[in-house]
């Protein structure tokens, strides 16, 4: 219960102007860091939820592939150069942003995550390292630049985020085949 509090608080604070504009004001902690802020906020607000809904979160969710489906539709959408652009320009984009990421996909991911088989977890997490790799090739690589709001240089350092994020993501893998994991589970 605790930590719903703090998920609210975390985006309540998210949300204020000019916390949202300072975060918004360069590329990278744009989607670096709001973006996934919001989904935590929302992974923390999700206990309270479940507690609350059970017999929703049973019915459909009950494998966590609906959700996890949902995480990633959400994800994706917010990560396409067309939404951060829009999202600075269009009150209604940036006010779907706020409710998206935090109660779409933070509450679908907690909901999910545990429910997922390890094969399943694997899919997921590797495709998002092929992803992250994708997308950062395209953010350094692109001739044009992606997004209106942002400059070149900007669009380019969020490119290498996203290459350090997926080679942290192939690391960690590494690591967890060099490890016994099995105490954690």
């Amino acid at each position: 219960m605790k930590q719903s509090i703090y998920g609210l608080l975390l985006f309540l604070v998210l949300i204020l102007p000019p916390v949202s504009n300072l975060l918004e004001s360069i590329m990278i902690i744009h989607m670096h860091m709001q973006m996934p802020l919001l989904v935590v906020s929302g992974c923390l607000m999700a206990r309270f939820l479940q507690m609350r809904f059970p017999r929703f979160f049973e019915k459909w969710n009950r494998n966590g592939v609906p959700g996890i489906i949902l995480f990633v539709i959400v994800s994706v959408y917010w990560m396409l150069p067309r939404a951060m652009d829009e999202a600075l320009s269009e009150q209604s984009v940036e006010l779907f942003k706020f409710f998206s990421l935090p109660f779409l996909a933070g509450i679908s991911l907690r909901d999910s995550w545990k429910k997922l088989s390890k094969f399943g977890k694997a899919v997921i997490f590797s495709s998002y390292i092929i992803m992250f790799f994708g997308i950062g090739w395209l953010y350094i690589f692109s001739p044009v630049q992606l997004c209106n709001n942002y400059l070149i240089i900007e669009q380019i350092t969020l490119g290498w985020g996203f290459l350090t994020t997926a080679i942290c993501m192939c690391l960690y893998l590494i690591y967890l085949s060099f490890t016994d994991s099995s105490k954690y589970e």
